[in-house]
């Protein structure tokens, strides 16, 4: 008799701990099994160059790859989709959308950080048609760009910045314009030989206000030269056309890398993160519209130093709340007096890029070595 209910009991038992545990399991809610993953483009796709969010539509992004071309989402990385890869380069450092007609896409190619591993691009490139086709706008000895910026209201005026060759000396570096559309290009700043340009800010309420980022480097099989006499803060009253050197505040020494924000809240301020030496500057503002600088701190970015990363957003959301991008990137919430590393938990580390949602002020999107 004992013998049978042996497998009676054992099911009883059985059955008991099976409710026990989804008891527990319930108790946890119905979000505890998921976890933040990585979106793509690809489960690690490599560098991510430059990101833009459609301005009427917040589902979709386009991302610049370092070394796979462009892509393109319309639900919030869910699902992606390659648009570039019949163009005649695989390697992108910039991508905007114009204003005016979010439906034309501009894109720079050719990485826009000075490791020995970047690959280079044949100029710019557009796309009227929300990046069905392209076309490739000139600036073909360039290789890399680093920056682009559409006039708010005029279609046909664009500004680049182009950090020029690597490995050599000449071709198109530089601050240059357009003002047909890209059917011609004029070159505004920088030097013929290793003085190109790696940053540009426009000023949202007077866009023939812009200020520029220059930076001599060169980069050989034995040595890297990530500054120079070359590298510098640049501003512009005439859109573009003619530029100042600004230096009250700046130190006196040869500049390396350097990353630009404005303030969204005061267009006055104006923040710049600036290389002096070997994984040493500072963060430097400016609250007069670029005439004099203050240093806040002795941040720059780190890792494998300035020239992988350097670039500096100002939150649209809370005045003061910078970003850094660095292999951690780093947050200030008081102007770059002071930066602490981001929670990197659940996320790639080594961030190049990042966006904001006008829509959600919680809302980030980071483009790092690994999507």
């Amino acid at each position: 008799m004992k013998f049978k209910m042996y497998p009676v009991y054992a099911l009883i038992m059985c059955w008991s701990l099976f409710i026990n545990l989804n008891a527990q399991e319930a108790k946890k809610g119905p979000l505890e099994g998921l976890a933040f993953r990585s979106i793509g483009p690809a489960f690690t796709s490599g560098r991510i160059a430059d990101i833009a969010i459609h301005p009427e539509n917040e589902n979709v992004w386009y991302i610049a790859v370092g070394s796979g071309g462009v892509w393109k989402t319309i639900n919030s990385g869910t699902t992606w989709e390659p648009i570039f890869d019949k163009e005649s380069t695989y390697s992108i450092g910039s991508i905007v959308l114009d204003p005016s007609n979010p439906s034309t896409i501009w894109v720079g190619s050719g990485e826009n950080v000075g490791g020995r591993h970047v690959g280079y691009g044949d100029g710019i490139y557009v796309s009227h048609d929300d990046g069905k086709t392209w076309k490739n706008m000139g600036l073909n000895k360039s290789e890399h760009l680093s920056t682009i910026i559409v006039h708010p209201e005029d279609s046909n005026t664009i500004w680049v910045a182009a950090q020029g060759p690597l490995w050599n000396k000449g071709g198109e570096r530089g601050v240059y314009k357009s003002t047909d559309g890209g059917a011609s290009w004029k070159k505004t700043l920088g030097d013929e030989e290793w003085t190109g340009a790696t940053d540009l800010l426009i000023d949202p309420t007077n866009p023939d206000i812009l200020y520029a980022a220059t930076w001599q480097r060169h980069r050989t099989v034995a040595a890297y030269l990530g500054g120079g006499p070359g590298s510098g803060l640049h501003k512009s009253l005439d859109g573009g056309e003619t530029w100042s050197k600004l230096t009250t505040g700046i130190p006196e020494v040869n500049l390396g890398k350097i990353g630009l924000a404005l303030s969204p809240f005061n267009h006055e301020v104006v923040y710049a993160i600036l290389e002096t030496e070997r994984l040493k500057g500072g963060l430097y503002i400016s609250k007069n519209a670029g005439q004099s600088w203050t240093k806040q701190s002795n941040t720059v970015s780190g890792g494998t130093g300035p020239h992988y990363y350097q670039e500096l957003y100002a939150s649209p959301h809370k005045e003061g709340r910078l970003f850094l991008m660095n292999n951690y990137v780093k947050v200030s919430e008081d102007h770059g007096k002071t930066f602490e590393n981001m929670n990197e938990k659940g996320k790639h580390v080594d961030s190049h890029a990042m966006a904001f949602k006008a829509s959600d002020p919680n809302y980030l999107l980071f483009g790092t070595d690994g999507g």
